[in-house]
Order: C-alpha cells, then sequence, then structure tokens
C-alpha cells in the first residue's frame, strides 16, 4: 500500500494572491539516518545528508518527497532518523514570482524534528516578505 504522506509536509499559500501557491520548487535536506543533533554535539561535515524534493500541487501542498539522487518514487522522509535532527526547507520563490519580482529569491526555513513525531510546515508568502509556523 502506497504512503498518502510523509512525516514532514508543507503547505504555500500567496498571501497577495489570497490562494495557495501551485508549482514551487521545493528542496527538503536533513541529516544522514545515523546523524542527529543534542545540545552538546554538532553534525559532522563528512556524514551525507538526504535531499528530497518535490512541487506544491494545486492546493498549494507537498504531502510526498522524492529522494534525489534515488530511484524510489516515495522517500519514508524519517525514516531511520534516530533522536533530534535538523531539517530544512528551500523554497524556490523566485521561480514562482518571476525573476526579479521579490525580495526573497528563497525562502529557507530550518527546523528541529525530534523523534516519533510528523511536522506540517506552512509557508505564508508574499513577494516581499514570508512567514511561517509548526502546523498540525
Amino acid at each position: 500500500m502506497a504512503m498518502e504522506k510523509d512525516r514532514i509536509t508543507c503547505h504555500v499559500l500567496d498571501t497577495t494572491a489570497g490562494r495557495p501557491a501551485k508549482g514551487i520548487a521545493v528542496r527538503l535536506v536533513g541529516p544522514s539516518t545515523s546523524q542527529t543533533f543534542s545540545s552538546e554535539t554538532e553534525p559532522s561535515d563528512s556524514q551525507a545528508e538526504h535531499s528530497y524534493s518535490a512541487t506544491t500541487d494545486a492546493d498549494g501542498r507537498i504531502k510526498l518527497w522524492k529522494p534525489l539522487g534515488m530511484s524510489s518514487e516515495l522517500s519514508g522522509v524519517l525514516a531511520g532518523v534516530q533522536g533530534a535532527s535538523r531539517w530544512t526547507l528551500h523554497f524556490d520563490t523566485e521561480g514562482y514570482f518571476g525573476e526579479g519580482n521579490t525580495f526573497f529569491p528563497e525562502a529557507t526555513i530550518v527546523f528541529r524534528v525530534e523523534q516519533g513525531q510528523t511536522y506540517h510546515v506552512p509557508l505564508l508568502l508574499s513577494p516581499f516578505t514570508y512567514t511561517t509556523y509548526r502546523g498540525s
């Protein structure tokens, strides 16, 4: 049975247009499955990171990620990651608004993930501002 959604999802709303932002390319980057964070340690630069990509659908949502550099269609984001970890979402906002039409060509969100939880990261976006929060 195919997964309905990964444990990290996102949703982009274009606040200028008052509608979901369809077609935004997004990259999700996280630690290797053996890499975790604590208050005393930082990740080793020698450990490979996991990278995933997706494009927002007609409702501005990403529910499933495709691993970069792998043939699998479904990623199983967070599979095998132990403990707390740091993840980054990169939203190609200039690709959405057009070259030179936004102050932020990329919106980057770094967030902490705790083992066993799911995360929904909404992005409220306009050409000159963006905001985010932990959704449900």
